[in-house]
Formats: structure tokens, sequence, C-alpha cells
């Protein structure tokens, strides 16, 4: 039972870091490699920040708020410098490598003597059962696991709730359209440049976000943690994709959000069933593959059927 929370609660997480790169991959066809240096970002400022004896919440915000800066700089390389979108956020993901290690003053900061969201809750569990413990369904729960997921689900739902109502704005409205007819928008006096700057600004505010809240349920921040994460949230927009079948916003960021959940569940019953951690990119890689791969070859099957 504390794997399966354990998964539904980082899936949950990394769903903030697949919003993320829902905005980018989707909805401005931007190639965001950002993403990777930007969740340990986020893990790095609010780790420093905590570490130095700062309300977790304001330290979350404030990785936020690093993540908006990032991503506005690749946004500016790639619209005002015309740097290539790729080249653009391997620039800031490398750069972003020693400023990382220069906010938490070395490669990793443990979090589990600070005061975290984590901390408040295991206090929300400890309300809710009355000790630090439970029994659910004759399975054993921790009251930091119960209160983790429930915080966490409550903070995701929020955070869904906001960016589907921004999206029905004027200005998310013109950010959408921005990235599905490009023309249309200029013609109507949008600027799309300051647009995908807007854009990758809240998307990577996201995906620190997802790596300061990441650092605090796992208890620690890591240089390395964010490599290959742009896989991971490319992979839960896929499956959610797949799994709604639909392009409007509240579908898709409800299907991210599935499918992130899904994602994590599948990688904890393969380590579970005994799946070699060092082995967990080179499958997640795969399995994202399959999922690009997959239904072009299914409409294949279904054309040569119809024609046969």
């Amino acid at each position: 039972m504390t794997l399966l929370l354990s998964a539904w609660t980082i899936g949950l997480i990394l769903s903030l870091l697949a919003m993320g790169v829902y905005i980018s991959y989707r909805v401005f066809k931007f190639a965001d490699i950002t993403a990777d240096g930007s969740i340990t970002l986020g893990a790095a400022v609010a780790a420093s920040l905590l570490t130095s004896g700062v309300n977790p919440v304001a330290a979350s915000i404030a990785a936020f708020a690093a993540g908006c800066i990032a991503g506005m700089v690749t946004g500016v390389l790639h619209t005002r410098f015309r740097i290539n979108q790729l080249l653009s956020g391997i620039l800031v993901m490398t750069a972003l490598y020693s400023i990382n290690l220069h906010v938490m003053g070395s490669s990793n900061v443990p979090l589990l003597s600070v005061t975290t969201i984590t901390t408040y809750a295991q206090n929300l569990g400890r309300w809710m059962t009355g000790h630090d413990s439970a029994t659910f369904l004759g399975w054993p729960v921790s009251a930091r696991d119960a209160g983790s997921l429930l915080l966490v689900l409550a903070i995701v739902t929020v955070v869904a709730l906001v960016a589907w109502l921004f999206f029905n704005t004027s200005l998310g409205s013109a950010m959408r359209a921005s990235g599905d007819n490009e023309q249309m928008i200029r013609a109507l006096g949008v600027s799309v440049e300051n647009m995908i700057v807007l854009g990758l600004c809240v998307s990577n505010g996201l995906v620190a976000f997802a790596g300061a809240l990441l650092a605090q349920y796992q208890g620690f921040a890591d240089v390395q943690m964010g490599i290959g994460m742009i896989v991971w949230g490319l992979a839960s927009v896929i499956i959610g994709r797949a799994l709604i079948g639909t392009d409007s916003v509240g579908a898709a960021l409800t299907g991210t959000i599935m499918g992130s959940v899904l994602f994590r569940l599948i990688i904890a019953v393969a380590l579970r069933w005994g799946l070699n951690p060092n082995d967990l990119k080179l499958v997640t890689a795969i399995f994202v593959f399959g999922a690009l791969v997959l239904p072009t070859a299914m409409q294949k099957v279904r054309r040569h059927a119809a024609a046969a």
C-alpha cells in the first residue's frame, strides 16, 4: 500500500511537470528541453530557502518564479535572437546545471530536518486519523503517506482549475490561437513572440513548482534529478491524449494528469516486478517511443483492412 500511495503521490506531483510540457509541446508545438533544468532549479531554490528557514509555501512560490525566469530566457533566445527552439532550450538547460549547483551550494541538499510541505501533510494525516498510522482495506497506511496524497491532490486540482480558467480568458485564448494559427493571430494584431515567451514562462514555472514539491516529498534536492524528465512529461501528455481522445482544454489537462499518474503506476509495478532501477530511463524512452508509434501503426492497419 505504501508503494501504491507513493506512486500516486509522485504521479500527481509530476502531473504539474506534464501540464507544463503540455503548454509548450501541445499549445505552442515547442520542443522545450529547458524542463530538464527547470525541475532541478525549482528543487534547488526551494531546498536553499527551506534550509534558510523560509516558509515552505513561500519557498515553493519562489521556485515557480525561478522557473518562469528560466522559461522567459528560453523564449527570448528563440523569439528575439532567432535561435532554434531545440538549441535555445539546450542552452538554458546547460546553463541551469551550473546555476543549480551555485543555488544549492553542493550537489545534494537534504531536507529531512527542516519543515516542508510534507510536514504539513503529515500533520494533516495525523489530524485525520488521530495517529501516526491507520488501516485502509486491511493495509497499514502512515499519516505521512495519506496526508501527502490528499494535499498533493488538492494542489494539483487547484492548479489544473486555475490553468483551465486561464486558458478560457482572452489572453489564454490568444496563447492557444498563437500555437494553432500563427498567421491569423498576427493579422489580429497579437504578438506571437510575446505569447510564446509568456507560454514558456508559465510552462517552466509549473515544471519548477513540480520540482519544489518533489524535493520536499522525497526529502532532498539533487542536481541530477532533472535528467530525462522531459521524456516523462511527453509520455504523460501522449498517454493523456490517448485516454481522452479530445483536444479541449479541460479534457486535455485532465488527461495529462491521468497520464502522469498512470505512467508512474506502470513504472512502480515494473520496479516491483524486479526492473533494475538503472534501466528506468531506458524503459521510459522505449515506452514513449511505443506511445508515439502505436497510434500511427494502428491507423495504417485500419486503412489496409478497410481497403481489403
